[in-house]
């Protein structure tokens, strides 16, 4: 009887709510899913690419050979991954997650990611969001990372804290900042509280953000988890920005 009830309500529930695409509002067979015309314009990040930073390259030179901004300036995390390019509908999705309070995209938005990450997932301990400052966090009502690690953590059965990493002090938004003033803006900004060291120390953290774009972000947090006692840190992000457009 209760299945009947919750197959009626869900029924219900579809008729009054249609599904619609995540990235034009169209109406599509299954929520969380993208229109024919939405899909193809999705750039997935697929092999080859760096194995460290996860940069595409145009055709495949070897498994072991790194991008040239991995040798240049080798990062503190161990590896990055990200569903996609940070351009069109995907951008939308973010920003609809992030700033239209569109928490219902989370659940779908981590499924994707949780294909991407797979062999990250794999080898991690523990699944950390790149934490907001308290007072963005009461201005905003909620972390969209947290949103994305949280919903990954359960569908892959890892362990989920969000309180292993807080921001200590307040940052500029990073939107319109280069890349030193990025860097600049959120060194020492992120710290494993010692409370929390207990949950990182000598374990492998996956940290999760919505969109990598110089990377200073994830890269402060990765020092900090490392200092806290992470054996090792990975990444893994939605959406990613390459070459020198730093909008996101």
């Amino acid at each position: 009887m209760r299945l009947l009830t919750r197959a009626a309500t869900d029924q219900l529930f579809r008729l009054l709510f249609p599904p619609v695409c995540a990235g034009c509002d169209r109406h599509v067979a299954e929520p969380g899913t993208l229109c024919g015309a939405c899909w193809q314009k999705v750039r997935f990040i697929e092999r080859p690419y760096c194995p460290v930073l996860g940069i595409p390259f145009s055709h495949d030179l070897g498994a072991e050979i790194l991008s040239a901004e991995a040798i240049a300036d080798p990062p503190p995390f161990y590896r990055a991954r990200s569903v996609a390019m940070h351009e069109g509908v995907i951008r939308d999705m973010v920003h609809r997650l992030k700033y239209n309070d569109r928490t219902d995209l989370g659940p779908w938005m981590a499924r994707w990611m949780l294909r991407a990450g797979s062999e990250l997932l794999s080898e991690c301990d523990v699944i950390v969001p790149v934490p907001l400052h308290a007072r963005r966090y009461w201005l905003r009502r909620f972390n969209q990372s947290a949103e994305l690690a949280r919903h990954l953590a359960r569908l892959s059965s890892k362990p989920f804290d969000p309180d292993a990493l807080v921001r200590v002090r307040q940052t500029r938004q990073q939107v319109g900042l280069g890349a030193k003033e990025r860097a600049a803006n959120v060194r020492g900004a992120f710290k494993v509280p010692e409370a929390q060291e207990i949950t990182v120390r000598g374990r492998n953290v996956l940290l999760i953000d919505d969109v990598y774009t110089t990377g200073a972000t994830v890269k402060a947090a990765s020092r900090a988890l490392l200092r806290g006692g992470a054996s090792k840190v990975d990444v893994l992000t939605f959406g990613r920005v390459l070459g020198q457009e730093l909008s996101a």
